[in-house]
């Protein structure tokens, strides 16, 4: 691969994932719902591992040539981050560390492992990213083939997103640990970010079709 096309993916590759978002929010709430946060983050790792898939397998291609499929998969991502928004929002109150707790919960590591990675499987700004931006750091003139290329590029993001969701997860727990009352505000604030970007996602789509 060209190692300066490399580098320059992975300088925006970290900032893409350093950005806060539902991401961030999805790994934070789950964490403080959970005894484990891994899960959460293995989840949304898994739902790019699935964008790079369709990457290497040209479909991003195909999306990329139908602009109105690309709308409804926006829509139908907007529409999964109002339904997990709401439902982080209704267990606030239930928000702590406590052992008992987290031992009643745990049984929910496959539901929130799955969770994750629709959140990023179909997260419309992971989706754009792929499909707009790691095609940018693809060089045909490489020794390796195109589509090896992009798989290489995709597991490269996947990688640095488990680390810094994992950091972020790790963090905020520590953090909020001793402070309950805390470890609730976050996981309000994280189910209103989901709704809050739900909504903006869905009224870019909807609104140009009522006009």
């Amino acid at each position: 691969m060209n190692p300066q096309l490399f580098i320059a993916f992975v300088i925006v590759a970290v900032t893409f994932a350093c950005t806060p978002g539902v991401d961030w929010a999805y790994s934070i709430a789950a964490g403080l719902r959970q005894r484990s946060f891994l899960p959460a983050v293995a989840g949304l790792c898994s739902g790019y591992v699935l964008h790079t898939a369709l990457l290497v397998a040209g479909l991003a291609a195909l999306l990329t040539g139908v602009p109105g499929l690309l709308g409804w998969l926006t829509i139908a991502g907007a529409a999964y981050l109002l339904w997990l928004g709401v439902s982080t929002m209704r267990s606030w109150r239930g928000a702590s560390f406590s052992a008992d707790d987290a031992v009643g919960q745990s049984r929910n590591q496959l539901r929130t492992f799955l969770q994750g990675m629709g959140t990023s499987g179909i997260n419309p700004k992971g989706l754009l990213f792929f499909l707009a931006l790691v095609p940018q750091f693809v060089s045909p003139d490489a020794s390796l083939p195109v589509p090896v290329q992009s798989g290489v590029l995709g597991l490269t993001f996947v990688l640095f997103a488990g680390i810094i969701y994992t950091a972020v997860a790790l963090t905020s727990r520590k953090l909020l640990q001793s402070r309950p009352s805390a470890a609730r505000v976050v996981t309000l604030a994280s189910g209103i970010i989901m709704v809050g970007l739900g909504a903006v996602l869905l009224g870019e789509q909807l609104l140009p079709m009522l006009r």
